[in-house]
């Protein structure tokens, strides 16, 4: 189905995990799994991963359903069907597949009715994975954020916050007693996009109102003329970022750069 497509995403997950010591013998890593194009490349990399890796570890996929159409966005039965996909894909990766609901959208958009919803929408969606992480017995947590949203986020606080910071590959979180990894650090979004492009993989449309309309999309698009300008401006930035050790980047060997693959 996509085995030949993913020895490059597989190649940038092993180097990540290795280069951050994200996986032990005997982690129980929850993947997260939103149903977009970067969870799924992250649980196809992980359970490809585990197949090889010298340290033994296991994976459950964990999605989670905010309700959207509790609040009118979206259709019950293509998101319901959509779900269906992930655990047949799940099935088919030999991978227990947890489905939790919540009601997120409604709490957001009809009671609070937050005119800035995304920064209290992840900070609920992080507490509800924490938490059915925990009850299925995992001790880690992955999740699909790739090498173009560490180099975005640098940029956000940067232009936002007036700080230099980032989110760590790995995270522990003292109050969860359970510790983030991000296995897709090294991997660039267009390496995604062609994996998934070229398999044969279910990937979900958000129905979330605020879906490309965040700053996030504004430095994408402002990073990404800039790429056009000064070629390889990604991976210098994120060379500075491993160089001047940003939250939990530095690594004992010189800074990732993969500009030779374009």
């Amino acid at each position: 189905m996509y085995e030949y497509n993913i020895r490059r995403i597989l190649s940038y997950t092993r180097r990540a995990v290795d280069d951050y010591e994200m996986i032990k013998t005997g982690d129980r890593i929850a993947v997260g799994v939103s149903g977009g194009k970067d969870s799924v490349t992250l649980l196809c990399a992980l359970a490809n991963l585990r197949r090889f890796y010298p340290n033994e570890f296991e994976i459950e996929a964990v999605t989670m359903d905010p309700g959207f159409y509790k609040s009118g966005m979206g259709s019950e039965e293509e998101q319901k069907a959509g779900f269906e996909k992930i655990r047949k894909l799940c099935e088919e990766l030999e991978v227990n597949f947890t489905l939790f609901e919540t009601d997120i959208a409604k709490i957001i958009f009809d009671i609070r009715k937050e005119n800035n919803p995304c920064s209290l929408c992840a900070r609920m969606r992080r507490g509800a994975l924490h938490e059915n992480a925990k009850k299925l017995g995992c001790n880690k947590i992955a999740l699909g954020h790739h090498f173009d949203d560490a180099v975005e986020t640098f940029m956000l606080n940067l232009f936002n916050e007036g700080r230099i910071g980032c989110f760590s590959p790995v995270t522990y979180l003292d109050r969860r007693d359970i510790t983030v990894i991000r296995p897709l650090v090294y991997a660039r979004e267009k390496e995604i996009k062609y994996f998934i492009n070229h398999s044969n993989l279910p990937i979900l449309s958000s129905p979330c109102p605020e879906d490309k309309h965040s700053d996030r999309e504004e430095i994408k698009k402002m990073l990404s003329k800039l790429e056009k300008e000064n070629k390889g401006l990604k991976y210098r930035i994120f060379g500075a970022m491993q160089r001047a050790e940003i939250d939990g980047y530095k690594i004992n060997k010189l800074p990732f750069s993969d500009e030779n693959s374009d």
